[in-house]
């Protein structure tokens, strides 16, 4: 009977999430900054933004299947898997390439905004929202034609958003810390909340079963959200520089990638019980991450670079040092078993 209790206990102190680690480590080379990486689950493959073009890369092996050409200071990527279509931002030209998914080749340009940015569809509208940073705003398109239909005045700078798939459009706005809801369907704003103490929400990714949305804070820690209430249930230390962030409700796990080379990661132990349940090391500038929900695998990118001379970052401590040529790489993380 002794026998029995010592084994429950030993169950019952297992820690609530298992601890990830770094399985693959693919070498993808070629020049240029990086911003979102987008897997395509049914594909399995990414999308990953590479200044002036969508590097396309295998999930499996890590290999180049092609590239969005042309594009001209590329961010993110929202993909309509029943149309075959995707679309990718052009922050320099304030536009949004409308592209084939399959053949990769750019079918049209849409009028978007200023340092058009992240981008995201919206299946309960169909239509596709790009957040304009210097704009202010948000360009609403349609997923099936490509046609602009306007720009939604956000009242803020706006960075990552997600789609809650019942017609609701959330987005951070780093400038004033502040989530704002958008209907997908009315192009009207409908609320706003302060993410305080949380300052420059930047990333974002939501769980739609329990209403919460995660915002990775430039200020070094995840707000999460009670969408029903507009309001902060928590907030968690996380590293600095984050840009990266996503939610696999398979496992109640949250990501956040930041500069520093740091995955942490956060467990949903109920909508407003969480815990840091690791801090993973991944490679350096690693801000950028995707998640696929059908593998569960985390894709960081990251290079490596030339040390900065001391007389340098004195003079200038925002100088980024050089990035080593052919370094860029991207990085496989898979949950391991507690077993």
């Amino acid at each position: 009977m002794r026998r029995v209790f010592v084994i429950l206990a030993l169950c019952l102190a297992e820690p609530a999430s298992a601890q990830y680690a770094v399985v693959h480590t693919y070498q993808l080379g070629g020049e240029g900054s990086w911003d979102y990486v987008i897997p395509d689950p049914p594909h399995h493959r990414l999308f990953i933004a590479r200044q002036n073009r969508m590097m396309v890369v295998d999930e499996l092996t890590g290999a180049l299947v092609g590239e969005i050409t042309g594009i001209k200071g590329a961010h993110g990527v929202a993909l309509v898997d029943k149309t075959g279509r995707g679309f990718a931002t052009s922050g320099n030209d304030s536009s949004i390439y409308m592209f084939d998914a399959t053949s990769l080749n750019v079918l049209s340009h849409i009028p978007a905004a200023e340092d058009a940015d992240a981008i995201i569809y919206d299946a309960a509208s169909d239509r596709v929202f790009s957040f304009n940073g210097d704009a202010h705003n948000a360009t609403a398109v349609d997923a099936g034609t490509g046609k602009l239909i306007r720009n939604v005045p956000l009242g803020g700078k706006p960075e990552s958003g997600v789609a809650a798939g019942n017609g609701k459009v959330y987005v951070n706005l780093t400038d004033v810390s502040e989530v704002v809801e958008v209907d997908s369907k009315t192009l009207n704003v409908t609320r706003r909340w302060s993410t305080a103490p949380c300052k420059q929400p930047v990333s974002m990714a939501i769980d739609v079963v329990h209403g919460r949305l995660f915002s990775g804070c430039r200020s070094g820690v995840a707000a999460i959200s009670d969408i029903a209430a507009g309001r902060i249930v928590a907030t968690l230390p996380i590293g600095q520089g984050v840009d990266g962030t996503a939610f696999d409700p398979a496992t109640g796990d949250a990501f956040f990638s930041t500069i520093d080379g740091a995955l942490t990661i956060i467990h949903e132990n109920s909508p407003n019980g969480y815990d840091v349940v690791q801090t993973l090391k991944t490679i350096e500038r690693g801000r950028n991450m995707g998640l696929d929900p059908l593998t569960h695998q985390v894709f960081v990118v990251g290079a490596r670079f030339e040390p900065l001379p001391a007389e340098s970052a004195a003079a200038n401590p925002r100088r980024r040092p050089a990035m080593i040529g052919g370094s860029f790489s991207l990085l496989v993380i898979e949950r391991q078993s507690n077993k």
